[in-house]
């Protein structure tokens, strides 16, 4: 229940934001679209399924024919009834497993246990997928805002300068007033240098996570309610996590594995169909027919009596997977327990950071503005003034960071608490990946031959062509589609657009 309740309030705040141009719902739609590591493994999960159909294969009809020719080089003897052939010779047979130990039908159950994996791991992947793009959209919108608050800062530390030149040449202030104007100008100029690198890498992940260079971001929606404590959190982690699903479903198909090696120690029956036609083309010879025809039926058994220790130790393999796999499962469930915790943590100390900052920002500015008005009256110095600015910018960074921080950690606990997939977001940018589909398609195929045309990426390139070497590794015939052609400014440096 509380599931649908935080799913339904993240749609509704998502789908409230979709007026803008650049909103982070259009950034989750294109890395949703378009992510290599999530289409990647929508494609592992197909192989998955795939294995479902390798599995019934052997309990099903096998079907076999032969076709030979040949001529004796020599015979002598009782063998030598005169001529030495060619011999054409042709037969099929078809065989029909009546009893394998159980290995088929274990070994099905174990198949579709893996696909339900897999299902939960392409969840789990969709999850983190976004949180990325929501972690670098918040980065970008926190560097550009601090970006901003540092050319301000230089600009104002410039105009204090001139101003500190202007009263020095009267001798309203001394030589060291002005260095320490000049000298605090060249710290803004470092920590506006140090932010727009920043900015620069935010916007080179976030290229790399949605697809395309960031353009004007729209504020995010908000979250939607949180749970109130970190217990009722990890409640509902335990619960419905994907990568808690993942690892016990694995488990229990390492659990049909090791049915499948015990299978190994028993008898297998089968019913064998066969029919055999041959033709000594170089003619009858001694009064013998030249052609025959031979067909039977029959059960064969088959029954393990000593296999050199082959089942035994492919049982203590089978167990000890499944072992590993139990272990892990409760790993997983220390993680998804810890990522709960702190990631409730980190959004209540966030939560109480923007609180804090936001009162800090607002004293920082009364401060200013005093210490402005008792340097004009002489109470104050120049220093003074110039520590003041520096900690309404400190407050101020300290704020946006701390506003970042909180939705970031949102929707962190979002994802541990299995709730952030794309069906829990409500991303309308086109109809979502059914893993369904190729299950029904490929888990019951019968035909020996289908096949699965080359796949062609539906992952979209980021380079551009300033960004293509002579010789790049990755040609058009490996990975075809386009590059980015035409540069677009945003934030004041040069990227390629999407």
């Amino acid at each position: 229940m509380f599931r649908h309740i935080l799913s339904g309030s993240l749609i509704a705040g998502l789908l409230a934001g979709a007026a803008s141009a650049d909103t982070l719902r259009d950034a989750l739609v294109s890395s949703y679209q378009s992510n290599p590591t999530l289409t990647a493994q929508r494609e592992a999960l197909k192989a998955t399924d795939a294995s479902v159909a390798i599995a019934r294969a052997g309990g099903r009809l096998q079907v076999s024919g032969t076709v030979g020719i040949n001529r004796d080089l020599s015979r002598s003897g009782i063998l030598d009834t005169g001529g030495k052939g060619p011999t054409l010779s042709t037969g099929v047979d078809i065989s029909y497993p009546f009893f394998n130990g159980g290995s088929v039908r274990n070994s099905i159950e174990a198949a579709k246990t893996r696909v339900e994996a897999g299902r939960a791991t392409l969840r789990a992947v969709e999850g983190d997928v976004f949180t990325q793009a929501v972690s670098v959209y918040m980065d970008v919108i926190r560097d550009r805002a601090i970006v901003e608050l540092n050319q301000n800062n230089v600009r104002v530390l410039t105009t204090n300068l001139e101003a500190t030149r202007d009263r020095f040449q009267i001798g309203d202030v001394t030589r060291t007033d002005v260095a320490q104007s000049e000298a605090r100008l060249q710290l803004g100029r470092s920590q506006l240098a140090i932010s727009q690198g920043q900015l620069l890498s935010s916007e080179a992940n976030y290229r790399a996570v949605v697809g395309h260079p960031p353009g004007n971001l729209a504020p995010p929606p908000p979250l939607p309610p949180l749970p109130a404590t970190a217990e009722e959190a990890v409640k509902i982690a335990l619960a419905n996590n994907p990568d808690l699903v993942a690892i016990v479903r694995s488990a229990r198909a390492a659990g049909y594995d090791v049915r499948v090696a015990e299978a190994g120690r028993l008898p297998t029956l089968s019913g064998v169909v066969s029919g055999t036609y041959v033709n000594e083309l170089g003619g009858a010879s001694s009064g013998f027919p030249s052609t025959g025809t031979q067909t039977t039926a029959g059960l064969n058994a088959r029954v393990p009596i000593y296999q050199g220790g082959l089942p035994s130790a492919r049982v203590r393999q089978a167990r000890a997977l499944e072992g590993q796999l139990l272990e892990q499962v409760v790993g997983a469930e220390r993680t998804v327990v810890a990522q709960a915790r702190s990631a409730f943590a980190t959004y209540e100390a966030a939560q109480k950071a923007i609180q804090a900052n936001t009162i800090a920002v607002q004293a920082n500015e009364l401060a200013l503005e005093g210490t402005r008005a008792e340097r004009s009256v002489g109470t104050r110095n120049v220093l003074d003034v110039l520590n003041a600015e520096q900690e309404l910018l400190n407050s101020q960074v300290l704020l946006v960071t701390a506003k970042r921080d909180a939705y970031v950690a949102g929707f962190q606990l979002l994802n541990a608490m299995g709730v952030a997939d794309a069906a829990d977001l409500g991303l309308d940018g086109g109809p979502l990946y059914d893993p369904l589909g190729n299950y029904r398609r490929v888990a019951n195929n019968w035909n020996d031959w289908a096949g699965e045309p080359r796949h062609m990426p539906v992952a979209t390139r980021t380079i551009s062509t300033t960004e293509l070497p002579q010789n790049p590794a990755v040609t058009p015939t490996l990975v075809p589609g386009p590059v980015l052609t035409e540069p677009v400014v945003t934030s004041g440096v040069t990227q390629p657009p999407q």
